[in-house]
């Protein structure tokens, strides 16, 4: 399984969780520094084989190179996670065009960077699982985040269609949107910005990590072999 921004957060507990239930894991991020170190040695630790991988998705040659280096090392590549994601938020009145290019590029280019990257060797195989990390900011919008929202909507038309593309190779590609989860993002907000978003959650919290890791598991497990071109929200009821 490669997992990219699995240096902290969601991707962070998506590799230890992959790697729990039986997966090598190859950590992608680009920092900060020691981040991904932490998470290979924490897999090493329950005995799995785990590779570090600095890279940036936004750079078509870059994930061109990682892919090569799991193959040569694993000789396989069965799952593609697409965690990586960044904000710079604002609104669009006051947006500076490197704000949005910034977001698109790594939100939206580096799921195709990677996704391209690993399509040959997925249907050589004839089987694989990609799965894309959205948001519901992708499904309902949010104020201040047109670029991420414009990013996340992005990535999930870009499921669909993907999804259809390679159905027939055994590839099947599906999307998690995540709600508001309790990670270094979340930890951006006032204590008071926090609560009234809490309270436009029927479960009345925020999410964990780990809540997002397990359905990305099931994703990529046995358990889901029927299943593609689908958005799995996990947001604690925001959406309704």
């Amino acid at each position: 399984a490669l997992v990219t921004g699995a240096g902290r957060g969601i991707g962070r507990a998506i590799a230890l969780r992959l790697a729990a239930a039986g997966a090598s894991v190859v950590v992608n991020d680009i920092g900060p520094p020691g981040t991904v170190t932490a998470v290979v040695e924490a897999i090493t630790q329950q005995g799995r084989e785990a590779l570090e991988v600095l890279a940036n998705v936004a750079d078509r040659k870059e994930c061109t190179a990682m892919v090569d280096q799991v193959m040569d090392r694993f000789g396989r590549l069965d799952i593609l996670v697409n965690d990586a994601g960044i904000t710079r938020d604002g609104l669009l009145a006051r947006m500076p065009e490197k704000d949005w290019d910034q977001v698109l590029d790594v939100n939206l280019k580096g799921p195709f960077n990677c996704s391209k990257a690993v399509l040959r060797p997925m249907i050589k195989a004839r089987e694989g699982r990609i799965i894309n990390i959205s948001s519901v900011a992708g499904i309902m919008g949010n104020p201040g985040q047109t670029n991420y929202a414009a990013s996340k909507a992005g990535l999930i038309g870009f499921s669909k269609s993907l999804a259809r593309e390679v159905a027939s190779r055994g590839i099947t590609v599906n999307v998690v949107a995540p709600g508001l989860i309790d990670t270094q993002i979340k930890a951006l907000l006032s204590e008071e910005a926090e609560n009234r978003l809490i309270q436009q959650i029927p479960l009345g919290r925020l999410g964990q990590p780990e809540e997002i890791a397990d359905m990305v598991t099931f994703l990529a497990s046995p358990l889901a072999s029927y299943i593609t071109g689908h958005v799995f929200v996990v947001d604690g009821g925001m959406n309704i």
